[in-house]
């Protein structure tokens, strides 16, 4: 009965941290990835801080205008005047990277999840396989966005 009990907590463990891993990400990826309806552009990077980056939005979707100033987060690796395809989250001044760098920056939490996961699945649940699995797939998400936001 204690291995059962054992062994229920940790995949419950697992369950809980895939799942955090998928809420974190789908703030920022609901918007790279359903774009119908969103309003989509082009944002001209004019100022970086220590969190943020700030510019200019011109729109390229039908119904977007254009707005002087928006705020994106600092991860995106450009410099001062590069161009960013961008989509603006409803109702603010916020926008998320579009494109594979958009997607896969976005789900940056999801590839965390997997690798802490894949610690927990061997540690736990003595199931190399499967921690291998995770941990490869965490990696390749991480890697991934690694290389599309900085190439």
């Amino acid at each position: 009965m204690l291995s059962f009990t054992r062994q229920a907590g940790t995949v419950l463990l697992v369950a809980l941290i895939l799942v955090a891993g998928v809420w974190a990400s789908w703030g920022s990826a609901q918007h790279v990835m359903l774009t119908k309806g969103r309003e989509r552009g082009t944002m001209t990077v004019t100022r970086c801080a220590d969190s943020t980056c700030t510019g200019s939005y011109a729109p390229l979707s039908p119904g977007s205008r254009p707005r002087a100033r928006v705020v994106i987060g600092r991860s995106i690796a450009e410099k001062k005047g590069a161009r960013v395809p961008v989509v603006v989250k409803p109702g603010t001044r916020e926008v998320v990277r579009a494109g594979a760098p958009g997607f896969f920056h976005a789900w940056v939490p999801l590839g965390g999840a997997l690798l802490l996961a894949a610690v927990v699945i061997a540690g736990g649940l003595h199931r190399k396989r499967l921690a291998w699995i995770s941990a490869g797939a965490g990696g390749l998400l991480l890697t991934a966005a690694f290389v599309t936001v900085t190439f």
